[in-house]
This record gives structure tokens, sequence and C-alpha cells, in this order.
């Protein structure tokens, strides 16, 4: 798999600042996400489709010298920047390249395991869960963040030519081989792998100008939007049209974003 195919954003450095800046945006919802679970030290964590290593980082920290932190990603990049990262900050982290498909788990060997925005662009997920259940250990936990809805992208005042932008994004997603809103999903899914979901929960961000939160959407934007001109969704006119709303919106009294929702379920082997 090339670099390009890793990620639907690629992972140049434009998109290694891109996702440090979402990890800014949610770092709070996945420490609250891993404090619910009980991560602690000592324990083997997993951080599943761990990119750049952001949270892989902050859960090694949480597991400590005694605990044991494995990510894996498909793009060889950001294995080797977490790689150098974990030589710099001296913690102990197994940073492994591979396909989730084909990724060696130890059956019993992990106290926990994280995921966030990975599983939404599999075609099949639940074979990828059922992997990483059986390298579980009883009493074993799952958090898992992933979208709800991401229909509720909006913008508040409307912006036509932004909306047509989000609705050819979202297009692209329903298009794909995975399921952009699988987090709805989760629930029933892990139920019947065996799985005990131990909680819920729906996570919104309303973002307004000159705020982080803001500048998350709008990264994605200027990214993707650029993308699907290639891909056949949308023309370079409405690219630029959308961009000059987006910043018409950034100067606007009041303007808001409604992020689309994303959705946690923690769950215990």
């Amino acid at each position: 798999m090339s670099e390009e195919q890793a990620y639907i954003l690629g992972t140049d450095q434009e998109e290694l600042y891109r996702l440090g800046l979402q990890h800014q945006v949610w770092a709070e919802e996945a420490q609250i996400g891993w404090r619910l679970a009980g991560f602690g030290a000592g324990q083997t964590l997993l951080d599943l489709g761990c990119g750049p290593g952001y949270c892989t980082e902050e859960l090694a920290f949480i597991a400590g010298i005694r605990g044991k932190v494995i990510g894996i990603d498909k793009s060889e990049n950001y294995i080797d920047h977490l790689q150098q990262v974990n030589q710099l900050r001296g913690l102990n982290i197994e940073a492994i390249h591979a396909d989730f498909y084909e990724m060696s788990l130890e059956d019993n060997s992990l106290d926990g395991m994280y995921c966030r925005w990975a599983l939404a662009w599999l075609p099949n997920p639940i074979q990828v869960l059922e992997k990483v259940y059986k390298a579980l250990k009883p009493g074993g936990r799952m958090v898992i963040h992933e979208y709800y809805d991401w229909s509720t992208l909006q913008t508040e005042p409307d912006m036509p030519a932004l909306m047509t932008g989000i609705r050819a994004a979202l297009d692209s997603f329903k298009k794909s081989e995975g399921e952009i809103d699988i987090g709805r999903e989760l629930p029933a899914k892990l139920t019947k792998m065996g799985m005990k979901i131990l909680s819920t929960r729906p996570m919104s961000k309303i973002a307004t100008p000159g705020n982080v939160v803001w500048q998350w959407p709008k990264s994605f934007f200027y990214s993707y939007f650029r993308r699907l001109v290639p891909m056949g969704y949308l023309s370079e006119k409405e690219v630029a049209a959308a961009l000059e709303e987006m910043e018409a919106l950034e100067k606007t009294v009041g303007a808001s974003i409604c992020t689309p929702l994303m959705f946690e379920v923690i769950a215990e082997k």
C-alpha cells in the first residue's frame, strides 16, 4: 500500500500538522475515555491506527515504565515518526507498520485497546475487532471513538458553496469501502462478539472563530476539498468558492460550525 493510499488526506508534513491540531481538539475526550476504562500503570495497551502517535505517546506515559504501548498503523511514514518520538522520549512503545487485517497480536496479551477514526475506513472492521478481542485479557477493555453522524457538520449562518463541499466530502465517504458512521453500529456488533458494553457517550463540539476547535474543520476543508477534484466530486471552481466562503464565515460575527457527532463506546471482554 502506498503512502497516498494509507490515509484519505495523505501522510505528508501538512497532514502531520493537521493531525496534531486535530489531536489538540480531541485529546481531552480521549483522556476521559481512558480514565473511564481504567487504563493505568503497568498495563499493555494497543493504539490501533495510531498514525504519527499523538495518543500513543500519552498512553505510554499512562502505562509507565513497567507498562507498554503497541502502536499499529498502515502508514510507514507515521510509524517512522513514532519510532523517532519513542527514542526521543525514552518511552516503552512498540511501533508496528502493518495492515490491520494482517497484524499479529498475541492471545490474552492486552489490557486495553484505544481506537479513533480507524474503523470507519475499513471494509470489514469486525474482522479487525475480532483479532483485538482475542488479544485482550479477560477483563480487558476497548475504548473506541468513531463518528455517529458525520452529516451534523454544518455552519451558522448557512454558506451554500461551503455546504456543497461538505456534501461532496460526505458523498465520497459514503461511496468508500467503509462506513463513515460506524460508531452507531458498534454497541450491537461488540455485544454480538461477546463484549460487555460498559458505557457510551456522545461527543459534539461547536466551533467559533478564534478557538482551536475552529481550526479542525477549517484545516479539513482546505486539505480534502482539493482532493475531491481529481476524484470527480468537486470542480476547481467549486473548491475555490467553498474556501472563499470559509474565509467569509470566519469574519462573520456570531458564526459557528457544528462539527460531526462523535461517539464513544467502552466495552469489556
